[in-house]
């Protein structure tokens, strides 16, 4: 009798300075252009552009790996996923304080600005804010069922 041995992606994950997650996982979950994709072995070949969110991996340990993504592209391959992000943080990384002041000076230049490019950054601002407090939620949830989310 043979051993059965789940498929596993080779994930790598890099931002402009580092890089961020090389190993293996069961699943990588992340926020495309058209809407969060998750991805699994033997998925199609897929290019698409991130947007801010969370980066989620199943390491298999039971864990959740949890990352912020502020934009960048995803690659996937059928057992291959490369991550090439704008900037990312783990979720031990993020700040709640800082992102709530940013939200909250994101959502002042909305109300107070006068120019297409102020409010246009301000908006992308905002959503990163957004996106970098919703991972937190996420870190909050797992803590409250008693997991920890993996920093690595």
């Amino acid at each position: 009798m043979t051993e059965h041995t789940p498929a596993l992606l080779r994930v790598d994950i890099a931002d402009v300075t580092q890089q961020i997650f090389s190993g293996l996982c069961r699943s990588v979950v992340a926020p495309a252009s058209l809407g969060e994709v998750c991805i699994l072995p033997r998925h199609a070949p897929l290019l698409s552009k991130l947007i801010p969110g969370t980066i989620k991996l199943d390491t298999g340990n039971g864990e959740p790996a949890l990352f912020y993504v502020s934009g960048g592209y995803l690659e996937v391959q059928r057992t291959e996923v490369t991550i090439l992000a704008d900037h990312m943080l783990r979720s031990d990384q993020l700040d709640r304080e800082s992102a709530l002041e940013a939200k909250r000076r994101a959502e002042e230049v909305l109300k107070k600005a006068r120019l297409f490019t102020d409010r246009d950054q301000a908006k992308l601002e905002l959503i990163k804010a957004l996106a970098q407090l919703r991972v937190l939620e996420r870190v909050d949830l797992l803590r409250l069922h008693g997991k920890r989310p993996r920093s690595r």
